[in-house]
């Protein structure tokens, strides 16, 4: 593995944002950090001011740059005294990495969701297609990747995930999960990881993959007891609502663009599902989403989390309430750590493989056990 240099706590993390890469990296110590890509820098800045006071970076620079030029550097130095004149800094350290963009239709993703702070068996699990002699060409963590937002170093969960399977060498999609919601440092998720201008919820497009991501919220409703009144996702379910006619006005831009062969919802609930109560909150609004998503986006699979389970789900069955708009893959299941042991007791990932008009789906335990196996038409 690559070797992790100075005050870098682990490999940069080249996150899908809309037509951008947000590339991100927690540090240990304070520092102005940029991106070089063909001798342009783009710097972690805000409004003029190349920032410092923060414990993880974010550079963001169009898709298409990094896709051609295929390496990137990243630079930093770190603050010694940031006075008001003539602040004190150290001198630039930099560190070359490669980048593999997505550019063949045969593309193999790795899905992963509700770690809840387990980093060993997720990553074990991750290496499916690195164990068969293969390349990773996405990644997707899909929510509830640390326990929850209570403190700002659970968020090193993500981005040592990210680190260990890709090495800042190719993209990664993330999506927020219900437990994600929950915490002091919850308000600020989107400081810590890859959002649209601050919003949690947003297309992307990654070689001819186009994705939208949905994010649910929590999974009760926002009097339960659980949250104290400190929630308010239904008008925030609403706004996705508008979100998602808007992206259906703009389908020539958005879907239905030149080389896109394949169309993702990503959502960590799978939402065209009712759960039991009390999680059998808005059939209303996600009805909704369904009967758009199907009537005018027609997207090729669902991907999601949550359940704790790994199945797929075809529309019209037992599994389809709302009017499942496309095939459904629930692909995560943590095996409950013993937490007074605090032993890692295994993980079970979803290897999905997209190539022409079909999709290879399997599920595989740390361990190497393959849970399940299943071919997919789109």
């Amino acid at each position: 593995m690559k070797e992790i240099k100075g005050l870098l706590k682990t490999h940069p993390a080249v996150f899908s944002v809309g037509r951008d890469y947000q590339i991100m990296v927690p540090v240990k110590e304070k520092c102005i950090m940029w991106v070089e890509v063909d001798g342009v820098r783009y710097y972690d800045s805000s409004n003029g001011i190349n920032r410092s006071e923060t414990p993880v970076h974010r550079m963001m620079l169009p898709m298409a740059v990094l896709d051609k030029a295929k390496k990137y550097t990243l630079g930093y130095r770190k603050i010694i005294n940031r006075k008001p004149y003539f602040p004190e800094l150290e001198d630039e350290v930099c560190v070359d990495y490669g980048f593999r963009p997505i550019e063949s239709e045969n593309i193999n993703i790795y899905h992963i969701s509700d770690t809840h702070n387990l980093i060993k068996s997720p990553v074990e699990a991750g290496k499916y297609f690195d164990n068969k002699g293969e390349a990773l060409d996405l990644l997707v963590l899909n929510g509830d990747i640390p326990d929850h937002s209570g403190t700002v170093e659970n968020f090193d969960t993500v981005y040592e995930i990210v680190s260990r399977l890709t090495q800042g060498g190719i993209p990664t999609v993330f999506s927020r999960g219900n437990h994600d919601l929950r915490g002091l440092c919850a308000e600020a998720f989107a400081d810590y990881t890859p959002s649209d201008k601050g919003a949690s919820y947003y297309t992307l497009r990654v070689g001819p993959i186009w994705a939208i991501l949905l994010d649910c919220g929590e999974d009760k409703p926002d009097t339960n007891a659980e949250y104290g009144g400190t929630i308010d996702c239904h008008s925030f379910r609403l706004a996705q609502t508008d979100f998602l006619k808007k992206v259906i006005e703009n389908a020539k831009d958005e879907y239905e663009a030149d080389g896109v062969k394949y169309k993702l919802v990503i959502s960590h609930v799978p939402f065209s599902h009712k759960l039991e109560p009390p999680f059998d909150i808005e059939p209303e609004i996600y009805t909704e989403w369904c009967k758009l998503l199907g009537e005018s986006v027609k997207p090729d699979l669902m991907i999601s989390g949550h359940l704790h389970r790994c199945f797929t789900a075809m529309p019209g069955s037992g599994f389809d309430t709302y009017g499942q708009p496309c095939p459904v893959i629930v692909g995560s299941t943590l095996i409950r750590p013993n937490k007074e042991k605090d032993i890692d007791e295994g993980f079970v990932g979803c290897a999905l493989t997209l190539e022409k008009k079909s999709a290879k789906v399997v599920f595989n335990k740390n361990d190497g056990t393959i849970s399940g196996e299943e071919a997919i038409s789109l």
